[in-house]
Parts: C-alpha cells; sequence; structure tokens
C-alpha cells in the first residue's frame, strides 16, 4: 500500500501477517473516518385528491393533448418535441 507521505486520512491501518497463507501478500485492514455531513434536501408535492392536484393532471393532460407529435418521422423531429415540451413545462 502507497500513501502520500504526511497523509492523515489512511494512516489507521493493520497489516495482517498470519493471514498471509501461501500469497506473499499479507491482507490489510484500513479504517477510514468518515465527517458528519448534513445534506439537505428538499421534496416537492402535491397533496393527493386536493384541488392543485387536480388541476396540475389537467394542465399535464392538457400539455400532452397540445404537443404536436405528427412529424416525428426521425430522432431530429424527435428531439425538437421534446425540446417543446420541456419549454412547455417550464
Amino acid at each position: 500500500m502507497f500513501l502520500r507521505y504526511g497523509s492523515s486520512e489512511l494512516d489507521q491501518h493493520s497489516i495482517h501477517p498470519d493471514s498471509r497463507l501461501s500469497s506473499d501478500h499479507a491482507p490489510l485492514t484500513i479504517t477510514i473516518s468518515i465527517a458528519d455531513e448534513i445534506v439537505s434536501t428538499s421534496k416537492l408535492s402535491i397533496p393527493q385528491n386536493s384541488e392543485q392536484e387536480i388541476t396540475f393532471v389537467e394542465e399535464v393532460i392538457l400539455i400532452f393533448k397540445n404537443l404536436d407529435m405528427s412529424n416525428i418521422i426521425d430522432k431530429d423531429n424527435l428531439e425538437n418535441t421534446v425540446n417543446q415540451l420541456e419549454a412547455l413545462i417550464k
């Protein structure tokens, strides 16, 4: 195992020469410290069966109904349609 000179990240290691068996390599155990870190997350949600949910679903249905998919005959047209959908959703 090679460690950077003066590195403290992996300085807690143990070599187990008694577990080497017929190999010339000895097993190695490394303890790596993990710092506590709080990752803030958020979740957007709409209450189930609410007026807000009904309105949202109606808007999504309307967007898909009005999306022109008649010209999707190749990859470029598909990408254009997907880009239109993205623009409508934003």
